[in-house]
């Protein structure tokens, strides 16, 4: 049986170069490896605009995420993408706590 997440962070950005999306996306990911209460992350590109990325990560507890995202390490891990941010939006993040899957 696989566990769930609780909670989904997703992360809007937006750029014209994707290879460096990519590679951002990358080191991020290298730099939160082991992180606790983290299940993992994807990159996804929007179909028909390929500028416009999101980044979904998969946290075990909102406890979890908050323990990290309040934490020291938490903006030296994520800062390869930070340039990438989509500041057209009102807020470049959502968090969704899950309520039920399959």
């Amino acid at each position: 049986m696989t566990v769930a997440p609780a909670v989904e962070v997703v992360l809007y950005h937006l750029s014209p170069r994707g290879e460096d999306v990519l590679a951002a996306y990358h080191e991020t990911s290298r730099r939160m490896a082991g992180t606790p209460g983290l299940l993992g992350n994807q990159l996804m590109n929007e179909l028909g605009r390929p500028d416009s990325y999101v980044v979904v990560s998969h946290w075990d507890a909102w406890e979890s995420f908050e323990k990290w995202e309040s934490g020291p390490e938490h903006k030296g891990q994520t800062a390869p993408l930070r340039e990438f941010r989509d500041t057209e939006r009102a807020r470049p993040f959502e968090i969704y706590k899950v309520l039920a899957n399959y």
